[in-house]
């Protein structure tokens, strides 16, 4: 599939975003799906015969989770895609299976398959939990609504991208969100609010480079 220059920009911010961002996510997931469980969800996971998700969710982390600057290769690529995909056909209604979606998406968009990157982050978002028991962990939510957007961003659909961002409360996300937020601005020709957007993120807490190199760009072209 071609692309056009901006489309091959975005692609690359997306990317760079993508595992700036994603790299504590990637190597922390397991401790962080099994931390938010909690004793007694976890106990209940095991009765409810989940021990062969979490042995495929292990499986998924030690094929696609590996050293600083180790390229996943397409043996690994094509094994974590099985992973994934059992998890979500035979495991749909764990954390388990969510937290694969995540790592799914996350390949498909390093192979520039934006299609199947956001298939992935929907489909987690549609296989959600509430409840007093069981909810899903909001960071996980509002992660993938950020990823989501991005990849939408990078799809060419910008005004979409902003629909869903106006559509979410950040909470601790809020500097991640303005910047993406700015982002999708500039790609909708709207430079006086995406910059209002930026400063908000570096309000907000980010000390980015690359937001303040945006935000510089912003002011040249003023």
């Amino acid at each position: 599939m071609a692309f056009s220059t901006e489309e091959e920009e975005t692609l690359d911010s997306l990317k760079r975003w993508w595992n700036e961002s994603g790299k504590s996510l990637a190597l922390g997931v397991v401790i962080l799906a099994v931390g938010y469980l909690g004793w007694s969800q976890w106990q209940g996971l095991q009765l409810a015969g989940t021990a062969e998700a979490s042995d495929l969710f292990e499986e998924l982390g030690t094929t696609v989770v590996l050293g600083p600057g180790v390229p996943v290769t397409d043996e690994a690529r094509a094994r974590a895609q099985t992973l994934v995909q059992q998890l979500k056909t035979d495991y749909p209604n764990t954390t388990y299976a969510l937290y694969g979606a995540l790592f799914g998406a996350r390949l498909a968009a390093d192979q520039n398959d934006l299609a199947s990157a956001e298939a992935e982050l929907q489909w987690l978002l549609d296989n959600t939990h509430s409840g007093l028991f069981g909810a899903t962990d909001p960071s996980l939510i509002m992660t993938a609504q950020l990823r989501l957007a991005r990849v939408i961003l990078a799809r060419g659909d910008a005004e979409r991208a902003l629909a869903l961002l106006d559509g979410v409360t950040p909470g601790a996300f809020e500097a991640e969100h303005a910047e993406i937020r700015g982002d999708v601005l500039v790609a909708l020709g709207r430079p006086t609010e995406a910059q209002a957007s930026f400063q908000a993120a570096q309000q907000a807490g980010s000390t980015s480079t690359t937001l303040q190199m945006k935000l510089d760009d912003l002011a040249l072209g003023s």
